[in-house]
């Protein structure tokens, strides 16, 4: 039998060969793991972004805030009026009324609520300030541009806003009773 002629040096150092897999690939992420990866990641950031910032900024001489020099509220607490921006007495009284439903807001089922939300009634009735014939003209302009948009069968102005559950037709319409108005010289 022939016997092996590899010296006993070359031998040793012959690469012995092994029977090995491959590592499994990586597991993927759950979105869970993913985040708590980025939160750790942001939080040195942050962490890092600090101290670079109290270094940066160590050499700046800085008065503390006195609190009481803080205004935390509006200086000027009178209500302002609106200015007409129709020229007719009727056209701004809807205009005023518009913009009454959207500063102090809309409602319905009562002419003003507890919380001085009013419906389209209402507020044309606290912008005439008491001139029913004013308040009468500016209610017929209305019922006229609600009339043309959504046909005759709308029988009055509390009943046209007591039938939505938002504000923002209702109040749509006031504003395009008061072009009405001002087209119509009113």
């Amino acid at each position: 039998m022939p016997h092996s002629t590899l010296s006993p040096a070359i031998a040793q150092t012959a690469p012995t060969i092994q029977n090995t897999t491959a590592p499994a690939p990586p597991a993927a992420l759950s979105l869970e793991e993913r985040m708590a990866f980025i939160n750790a990641a942001m939080t040195v950031r942050l962490d890092e972004a600090k101290v670079a910032y109290e270094v940066n900024t160590a050499h700046i001489d800085t008065e503390p805030v006195d609190l009481a020099d803080v205004v935390t509220g509006p200086v000027d607490t009178e209500p302002r009026l609106l200015p007409d921006l129709y020229p007719t007495p009727v056209a701004a009284l809807l205009q005023r009324a518009h913009h009454r439903l959207l500063t102090g807001g809309w409602c319905k089922d009562v002419l003003v609520d507890e919380d001085g939300a009013a419906c389209m009634l209402g507020a044309i009735r606290a912008e005439a300030r008491g001139d029913r014939g004013l308040e009468s003209n500016a209610v017929t302009v209305l019922m006229d541009a609600i009339r043309r948009r959504f046909g005759d069968d709308v029988d009055s102005v509390p009943g046209f806003n007591d039938a939505w559950d938002g504000g923002r037709v209702p109040i749509r319409m006031v504003d395009q009773a008061a072009d009405l108005a001002d087209a119509r010289g009113l």
